[in-house]
């Protein structure tokens, strides 16, 4: 699909696209362009809800004239969040409808549903997606896509209220129960919860969704018999009408769901006011509640409740030799690995550092250790300035990536401002949102320390993180001042930059060198400065792995000998 930024909308394809500062702004931007009558879409990851909590509760409060849809992921396993949080239990509290895809081609035709109920029903309709259904690949035929009316400006405050306060606001809920209803109506009509009937059920059945649904068929490849499967594809609200009739058909029904039963009470509750006398299995185990659905896990499951089902093939294999762990790392030349090597040196062990989300939360691994405490998006400041009180002994940095300063950063960094609190903030900047795939971000059109300057800042320093001594120097200056302090330590994505080079026509692929008579073996480069293309030989000689080193240079400064400088003849 085609997305036209703002004074660029095609008159056949009235599409608007942008990249909003974060979730909330996201989904009020969404909300305020539905309610002109356009159906819009927010999408961003689970923990991304929780910054936009305090409007998407609202939502399902309003008559959304032109419909809006979220694409939201959440991530079991905890694949790339700080926690796996069940948003299914804000859904069920906000009385969104929600739709639950397991593979792309459902993705397709889910989300199809979810705009067409939200726009017949002037409601918000929520795709939830998981981390590995996003992953999967699979070929789509895409219907054509029809032109549609330009983008409308029709707000009509007649079309609300929209301002949910006292008894207006309990009318409003009367209403959204109401589209629930409707919404159960809809998903049933359009087939959108669909049993699996098998011969050898021995009656026998299992309740599930999204990915789970497809490890379940994974495990029943090899089973002396099958239960017949009830796959939801809609999880709020659940069909009550097929669940109660799929219960009364069997004797036993497993209910296999990620994370928090949330299915598994809803429908307890169900059996038990029809007085059925079906038995239910849910979670047993607290391990039930950690991780992904993966075949593995879902065989154990099922193996512990029907152990003459499956036929359990899985076999131990014993590698010959021992894989080291392959932690996480920085890219090749990310000018992080040099802020954080040239700061190292002049932090003290006492010294508390507090990080922040973003790439530079590797800072907290081995070699640098730097990034005592993590909690969200834009917390940094807010807890370097908590740990400040009182505090005369220990000195306290924050640091705070260039694109969560927009997202997040400026409450807590005005607050430390308003408050007078003791804290050295080091603000990473690379140009771009590097973790998440390279989004752009305001800091391209609102230079941070210009801001920084205009809310009064007056210690403020820059300088390329390539320019190891002249950052250290910052750093060690700036700890020295009481008060606010902050240092820009700058250099773009290298990954970014890298693929962009890569691109040009005249592109030559530069590497770094060691000579090896003048390296003296004391591993400054592979201890301390820690680049993912440096080799250390079983004879502790130091070579470079010239399939990831992207020759930019920025590990000369970290030899003590001047063992390391570029191919001969590249500069």
């Amino acid at each position: 699909m085609v997305f036209f930024k703002k004074g660029e909308l095609n008159l056949l394809w009235p599409f608007y696209f942008e990249f909003s500062v974060n979730e909330k702004v996201a989904t009020e931007l969404a909300f305020g362009a539905a309610i002109n009558g356009n159906l819009s879409c927010a999408f961003f990851k689970s923990v991304g809800l929780n910054v936009a909590l305090d409007t998407f509760v609202q939502l399902g409060l309003m008559n959304i004239i032109g419909g809006m849809v979220i694409v939201l992921g959440d991530d079991p396993g905890a694949n790339s969040s700080q926690n796996e949080q069940d948003n299914r239990n804000i859904y069920k509290m906000s009385r969104v409808t929600v739709l639950e895809p397991a593979s792309p081609k459902e993705i397709y035709e889910y989300y199809k549903h979810a705009a067409a109920f939200a726009v017949k029903e002037q409601t918000i309709v929520v795709v939830r997606l998981t981390t590995h259904v996003c992953h999967a690949r699979q070929k789509i035929s895409f219907k054509k896509l029809k032109a549609t009316k330009p983008c409308q400006t029709n707000f009509n405050q007649k079309n609300g209220p929209y301002i949910a306060l006292t008894t207006m606001a309990l009318d409003m809920k009367r209403e959204s129960i109401k589209k629930l209803h409707q919404a159960g109506q809809y998903m049933k009509d359009a087939g959108l919860n669909r049993e699996l009937n098998s011969d050898t059920s021995q009656k026998k059945g299992v309740i599930t969704s999204g990915l789970t649904y497809l490890s379940v068929l994974d495990v029943l490849e090899n089973s002396h018999y099958r239960p017949d499967i009830l796959k939801l594809g809609a999880v709020n609200p659940l069909e009550k009408g097929c669940i109660i009739s799929f219960l009364k058909a069997h004797d036993e029904i497993l209910i296999l769901e990620e994370l928090d039963d949330i299915l598994e009470i809803q429908i307890k509750s169900m059996a038990y006011d029809s007085r059925l006398a079906t038995k239910i299995i849910g979670k047993t185990d607290d391990e039930d509640y950690v991780g992904e659905y993966t075949p593995d896990k879902v065989m154990d499951k099922m193996n512990l409740v029907w152990p003459d089902m499956i036929i359990d093939r899985r076999k131990t294999f014993v590698l010959p030799v021992e894989v080291p762990d392959r932690p996480a790392q920085m890219c090749p030349g990310c000018g992080h690995r040099s802020a954080f090597f040239a700061i190292k040196k002049v932090l003290e062990d006492e010294d508390v550092t507090v990080a922040d989300i973003g790439c530079h939360t590797l800072g907290y691994m081995p070699p640098y250790n730097i990034g005592e405490i993590l909690m969200c998006m834009g917390a940094s400041t807010g807890m370097a300035s908590g740990l400040s009180l009182f505090n005369d002994k220990k000195r306290v940095v924050a640091f705070l990536g260039d694109s969560t300063f927009f997202h997040a950063g400026l409450p807590g960094l005005i607050n430390t401002i308003f408050n007078n609190h003791n804290i050295t903030l080091i603000i990473m900047e690379n140009g771009t949102t590097a973790m998440t795939g390279h989004q752009d971000h305001a800091g391209s059109k609102i230079p941070i320390e210009s801001l920084l300057k205009g809310l009064g800042i007056e210690n403020i320093l820059s300088c390329d993180t390539y320019n190891q001594s002249k950052l250290s120097d910052m750093v060690k200056t700036s700890l020295q001042i009481k008060g606010i302090s902050v240092v820009i330590a700058k250099h773009p994505c290298m990954l970014k930059f890298t693929r962009l080079q890569q691109k040009k026509p005249d592109f030559v692929q530069k590497h770094i060198t060691i000579n090896q008579e003048t390296c003296t073996k004391t591993h400054e480069c592979v201890e301390r400065f820690g680049c993912p293309t440096f080799i250390r030989n079983s004879d502790e000689s130091v070579d470079i792995n010239l399939d990831l080193c992207i020759g930019d240079g920025s590990c000369r400064p970290s030899c003590p000998e001047q063992a390391i400088d570029f191919e001969k003849g590249v500069k």
